[in-house]
């Protein structure tokens, strides 16, 4: 019976309604997450000798940009031609194309349970917030791993299979390769740290409050009351 009420005493906690200090901040993590539209997402960078200014690729959501004006990805392309790995362009990074549908649906989703939602619905938000987030870095990380060992056998110059630098510096020949979040992937996590703090702080301000407050016993009724013999 312990366990019955305490499984039926977490669900009503899942039913309270949001308050309203906590629905404003929700409704203010909106825009940061929309921001990461404006801003990139990772940075992919090389130096070498024969490249002093270095080379630079920055992902957003929907598209890449390259470097001095964008003439970085041209000469990245040329440079992993040699070694047989496939060209980065807009369509080789599939994900792109599914990214900034799931930001904006998290985006809708986060105005929804703001100004209807109650703990239950908050919860939902985070999860699928991390959700999307762990599944678009294990993402990227498969496609820094196929680029890096699905080369071509007939390219002029033969390498052996290596995984691109997911975070922080790598060297691969003579090449000194960099690879770290920018203000778009801090923005994202920050959004996300933010959804999960304000729902474990709801479950718990609500069990506190649940726990404070005194059972209601029930006065018997006139009906119930035996009358004197």
């Amino acid at each position: 019976m312990n366990a019955r009420n305490a499984i039926r005493r977490f669900y009503g906690l899942l039913g309270q309604p949001l308050y309203t200090r906590e629905r404003i901040l929700l409704a203010l993590l909106v825009p940061l997450l929309l921001a990461s539209f404006l801003l990139p997402l990772w940075r992919i960078s090389m130096e070498a000798p024969q490249y002093p200014e270095g080379l630079s690729i920055d992902i957003y959501p929907h598209t890449i940009v390259g470097g001095h004006g964008g003439s970085d990805v041209a000469e990245i392309n040329i440079l992993n031609h040699y070694i047989g790995m496939h060209k980065i362009d807009r369509a080789s990074l599939t994900d792109l194309g599914w990214l900034p549908f799931a930001i904006g649906a998290l985006a809708v989703l986060t105005l929804r349970v703001a100004v209807i939602g109650n703990v239950r619905s908050l919860i939902d938000v985070a999860v699928i917030t991390f959700y999307v987030c762990g599944f678009a870095f294990a993402r990227f990380v498969y496609t820094l791993y196929t680029f890096g060992h699905e080369l071509d056998s007939s390219a002029p110059i033969k390498v052996a299979g290596f995984t691109p630098a997911l975070f922080g510096s790598k060297q691969i020949a003579n090449f000194t390769t960099h690879s770290y979040p920018q203000p778009g992937a801090i923005c994202v996590g920050l959004f996300a740290l933010a959804v999960a703090l304000l729902a474990v702080w709801h479950v718990i301000a609500n069990r506190r409050r649940a726990k404070g407050t005194p059972e209601v016993v029930a006065e018997p009724t006139a009906a119930a009351v035996p009358s004197p013999a």
